[in-house]
């Protein structure tokens, strides 16, 4: 189905999307939907959610994060002294770092020229990329709490809160400000509607074909072959892993990285994924929870310092039915577990079931429920599922870590040494997460409309 890693699936009377879970930043999404003369919502709604999700503590309390300033406020304030004039000091500076890169999410990251305009170089010191997200956090914040919340966002973009640059708190305005969101049919409607859109303009989609090579002539892009047919093109884009696509796809000679290039990118993790059905509700959960009852940094350690499976691992489950009573039969549950890990470790089913088995006792712990004799359906997915159906290199789940040193025009070139054949998604400009890939596949077509 179109939606790359956004996809869904029905099974036994639930709908469960298997990507993307978190819809951020609605206000960029729908302005690609304007870009394309058409409104949102005429293709879907979507509901702000109250909560905007639930943390779970190792002192057996947890955290509601309201979508209401108000209430906002006084959750900070519970947390420490002066905690909400802190956090909207705090969430000032992320909305100006927020604002400064809209602007530069767009740059084709193709040349220096991009970063010496002046409206970014007058801007550049309030974006603080020489310091690192936890150093903000922890000279603002004292509470273990109201850092841990604040650090959470940079979880998934591929290093420690210590070594991913402050420029990142501008995830704390989205998350905080603008706030967490849902498409009342489920996440893959996002990806349907932009499908729907596209056929309605004259576009073929072709699902079910595997591509299998990149066909040149004369140094140009000359098409693809897929099952084995060749199919002519004066321009191609590849949404699929930049990896797979330049090492498998494309001949040697218009390679512009080798293996040892890639072997050296610092990755952002991996998942192991459960989709769970339920006979029996949860009420302690909400539609977004996260298990910070371990510790971030010893976690954080076993993903990016020294990889391997997590001794004391920290996790999210989200309750999409809490939202939406179409993913669930009447009086079920509709459960997405997923455990941040490291790329490339073993991956077999023992370790999952053991890992598994974790989840659902900390669960028990934490909301008092018990769910092992209630299950009616599941299905995991992890690092050799990620390769297998999405050839992603290392197992990846969220391609590059956003390091520095992997920023902007330092990430993988959209263009290609083989003239007309562009790249685009979370392993070139601007990166990972739904509104950057979706923003990636305009810049590249935005080259190929100015060739």
């Amino acid at each position: 189905m179109v939606g790359g890693r956004s996809q869904t699936f029905e099974a036994n009377g639930f709908k469960f999307d298997m990507g993307p879970s978190w819809y951020w930043m609605p206000e960029l999404i729908d302005g690609l939907f304007t870009d394309l003369g058409e409104k949102r919502t005429d293709y879907f709604t979507l509901d702000r959610l109250k909560t905007s999700y639930q943390v779970f503590w190792d002192d057996a309390t947890s955290s509601k994060i309201p979508s209401n300033q108000k209430d906002l406020d006084a959750l900070f304030d519970s947390l420490e002294t002066d905690g909400a004039k802190k956090l909207n000091l705090f969430l000032t500076d992320a909305k100006t770092k927020y604002d400064i890169s809209i602007k530069l999410l767009e740059n084709p990251g193709l040349s220096i020229g991009e970063l010496i305009k002046w409206e970014v170089v007058k801007n550049s010191f309030k974006l603080d990329v020489l310091k690192s997200v936890n150093s903000d956090v922890s000279r603002r914040f004292e509470s273990k709490k109201a850092r841990s919340i604040l650090n959470f966002p940079v979880l998934f973009l591929g290093e420690m809160p210590k070594n991913i640059p402050s420029l990142y708190t501008l995830m704390n305005y989205a998350d905080l400000s603008l706030g967490t969101w849902y498409p009342k049919g489920g996440m893959n409607d996002l990806a349907a509607a932009l499908g729907k859109i596209a056929v309605q303009n004259g576009v073929q989609i072709n699902l079910n074909s595997s591509v299998q090579g990149i066909l040149s002539k004369n140094d140009q892009v000359d098409g693809i072959t897929a099952d084995g047919i060749e199919h002519h093109f004066d321009f191609v884009i590849s949404g699929a892993d930049y990896h797979f696509t330049e090492q498998k796809l494309l001949p040697a000679k218009y390679r512009k990285y080798s293996e040892s290039y890639w072997d050296k990118r610092k990755m952002a993790p991996s998942s192991l994924i459960f989709y769970i059905g339920i006979d029996k509700k949860i009420e302690k959960l909400e539609h977004h929870n996260l298990f910070f009852d371990e510790d971030l940094n010893d976690h954080g350690e076993e993903i990016y310092k020294d990889p391997q499976w997590p001794k004391k691992p920290l996790f999210y489950v989200c309750a999409p039915s809490k939202t939406d009573p179409r993913v669930a039969p009447e009086g079920h549950e509709n459960l997405f577990f997923l455990m941040p890990i490291a790329t490339g470790i073993q991956d077999n089913d023992q370790i999952r079931e053991e890992y598994f088995q974790l989840m659902i006792d900390r669960l028990k712990l934490r909301t008092g429920v018990d769910i092992s004799e209630s299950i009616v359906y599941k299905r995991s997915f992890c690092i050799s599922d990620f390769k297998s159906e999405y050839n992603s290199f290392k197992g990846n789940a969220y391609g590059l870590a956003n390091t520095l040193k992997q920023t902007a025009n330092l990430k993988p070139k959209m263009k290609s040494k083989l003239k007309n054949l562009y790249y685009c998604g979370q392993l070139t400009v601007p990166g990972p997460g739904i509104p950057p890939a979706l923003i990636s596949g305009k810049i590249a077509a935005k080259q190929i409309m100015k060739s």
